[in-house]
Order: structure tokens, then sequence, then C-alpha cells
């Protein structure tokens, strides 16, 4: 299982998560694609974008890792993938089982599938422990 921040690290190509050898193709055509994607954003701002800046920022990338590219677009969509990850999730919508009250009994969390303060005061938007690990819902 992964956790959110395991996803980070994949997109930002820093999975530290070698795992067995059977996955390692899996792994490598993952890293691959990703690369490939990186390459078309990089040429999209490139050819819309501050070419002289941009090429500035990610000029010492000699292998088409991206790892910059990556690590921004990571800082600027990481909230919009946290969305995704969590369906959009609306002010009915619950998560697979009860788990936050803050009168001692279990409730579902149905606020935008996050825990809600009983005040209604600086909601939190972290994700219940058990829900954590999410590539099974993606």
């Amino acid at each position: 299982a992964r956790s959110f921040a395991d996803i980070g690290d994949i997109v930002r190509g820093r999975d530290l998560f070698y795992g067995n050898t059977q996955e390692k193709e899996k792994r490598d055509e993952l890293e691959k694609n990703l690369k490939e994607i990186f390459k078309k954003i990089y040429e999209e701002l490139i050819k819309n974008g501050k070419k002289q800046a941009l090429q500035k920022r990610y000029n010492d990338d000699k292998n088409n890792n991206f790892f910059q590219l990556r690590e921004d677009w990571w800082y600027a969509n990481r909230a919009k993938v946290w969305y995704a990850i969590t369906c959009g999730a609306g002010e009915s919508d619950k998560y697979f089982r009860q788990t936050c009250n803050y009168e001692e009994t279990l409730s579902d969390a149905s606020h935008k599938c996050r825990c809600q303060k009983k005040n209604g005061k600086d909601d939190t938007d972290q994700v219940p422990t058990y829900f954590d690990y999410v590539p099974q819902y993606l």
C-alpha cells in the first residue's frame, strides 16, 4: 500500500521503496511514463512561457528526468491531487466506516470526507489514518 506522501515521492522521482524485483518492470514503466509526461509539460512551457527563465530553471537536467519540474508541479498541484483522491468529496459524502465524533461516539466523516470540529471552526483537512493508503481507491 502507498500513502499520499509516497505518491508525491513517485511523482517527484524520489521513490525510495524498491519493493520486490517482480515489480521492477512496473516501476520502470511508470518512471518512463512520468518522464514522457513531464517532457511534454516542459515542451509546452517552453513554447508558451518565458523561454529563457524556464530554460535557466530547468537547464541542469542532462538526463531529461525533469526532477525540478516534477518538484514544482507537485508543489503546485498536490492539493488538487489530494482533492481527486478524496473523490472531490461533497458535503454529504462519507468515508467507508465511522470514524470521528467529538461526543465520544462514532460518526461518519461527512464534511467533504473530513472530520469536523464540534464548534465548526478550523475544520481538519487531514484524512483519517485508515484512509491514508490510497492506491486501492485510485
